[in-house]
């Protein structure tokens, strides 16, 4: 077999195919690198703002927890109960540095009313820089509910009666230790307006601009009539030439509402109650006949110690004989602005230290059914 050998130039040309190849595959090799490389870049690059996202919300939800946990809160106004203060729909901003903050009593998922029932934290107050004052809008967690401390029903009244005060309510006028403590001009009550004659008619357009708003005719006296107002309205609505003159209206003895008040069984109304002397940290009460219906819940409930009265007269708590009881933590009494229209301490006794969460100090947002109330935003709490 005869072999030929290639020309010089056919030869040349033989050899540059193969690196011409090699290099092409090279080149296509590099250029899928660079595609991978740039999409895994583009990727990395989604990753990365995703992420960037991730971190500042939880960042952002972390600080909110600590800051509404430790510093303060906001609530919502449901009910007409302090009423001109607060109108329903007010949203409140609420210190809870002024008395000191509550460590957590319970593990549950923050914001919600989720929680693990049957764990209770060890909790403490954290030194405040101001102590609870009378006529401070206190928010609480609602006594009576039979649920851990920090899960009860949030509610806002203003405190009349400080930790071992005796208070009481004449006549619709609340006395602390015998003091009167008169009505905020934004406080509203009942009061009757005796017309001169029945045949008057009051301008529910003057009533309006006034703020008086319920207005019900007397059933047992047709030139009379009740309205809720404010004292500066009362005021100003006697000073009309046909009224006669106007009173706060008050709660006949035999309204009913022995039943419903605190303590039961009494010949008590809103308007006419106690006298009663609210319990305060290290004070020490005579247990009998007549204060024990006053202090056995408090004792029991807020106290947890065991505590019953036996059948020969005698007082028992946590299995021992007594005769007398020290507090453990000061209590509060509060009222409603709105006082005809509140359920306070008068239906359900003292609020305690360890149910407090803080003091109401603005509104920042207000919203009716008319709409956003501008003129209430950012609007001190007096």
């Amino acid at each position: 077999m005869k072999f030929f050998n290639l020309s010089p130039a056919l030869q040349a040309t033989a050899e540059r195919k193969p690196r011409d190849a090699n290099r092409s595959s090279r080149s296509t090799t590099a250029s899928a690198r660079s595609g991978r490389s740039s999409g895994d870049k583009q990727e990395a690059k989604k990753k990365s703002a995703f992420r960037e996202w991730t971190d500042a919300l939880v960042f952002a939800l972390v600080v909110m927890l600590i800051v509404r946990t430790l510093i303060f809160d906001l609530f919502r106004i449901p009910t007409p109960s302090m009423e001109k203060t607060l109108l329903v729909g007010d949203y409140l901003f609420v210190s809870k540095l002024h008395y000191g903050t509550r460590t957590p009593m319970t593990i549950g998922i923050p914001f919600t009313q989720i929680y693990l029932k049957g764990i209770d934290l060890p909790s403490t107050r954290l030194p405040g820089f101001t102590e609870v004052k009378r006529g401070d809008a206190i928010v609480f967690n609602y006594p009576p509910e039979e649920k851990p401390i920090d899960r009860k029903m949030h509610y806002i009244k203003r405190v009349v009666g400080l930790p071992g005060e005796t208070i009481q309510v004449r006549n619709k006028t609340v006395l602390a230790d015998s003091t009167e403590l008169p009505l905020l001009e934004t406080m509203q009550q009942i009061y009757v307006v005796h017309k001169k004659d029945r045949m008057y008619r009051l301008s529910e357009a003057r009533l309006m601009e006034l703020g008086v708003s319920e207005i019900q005719p007397m059933q047992n006296d047709p030139a009379a009539l009740q309205i809720v107002a404010t004292p500066g309205a009362a005021k100003e609505i006697a000073s009309w030439p046909w009224i006669e003159r106007v009173e706060p209206h008050i709660a006949p003895q035999n309204a009913g509402y022995g039943a419903y008040l605190f303590p039961g069984g009494r010949d008590y109304t809103p308007d006419n109650y106690g006298p009663l002397t609210i319990p305060k940290k290290g004070m020490t009460v005579e247990l009998t006949e007549e204060s024990w219906p006053v202090y056995r819940p408090v004792i029991q409930r807020y106290e947890g110690h065991t505590a019953r009265q036996l059948a020969d007269g005698r007082f028992e708590i946590d299995g021992e004989i007594r005769d007398t009881y020290t507090f453990e933590q000061d209590y509060y009494f509060v009222m409603g602005d709105n006082r005809d229209n509140s359920e306070d301490s008068r239906f359900w006794g003292f609020v305690p230290m360890d149910h407090i969460v803080g003091k109401a100090l603005l509104v920042y947002f207000s919203w009716g059914a008319e709409g956003p109330r501008f003129s209430r935003f950012f609007s001190l709490i007096h």
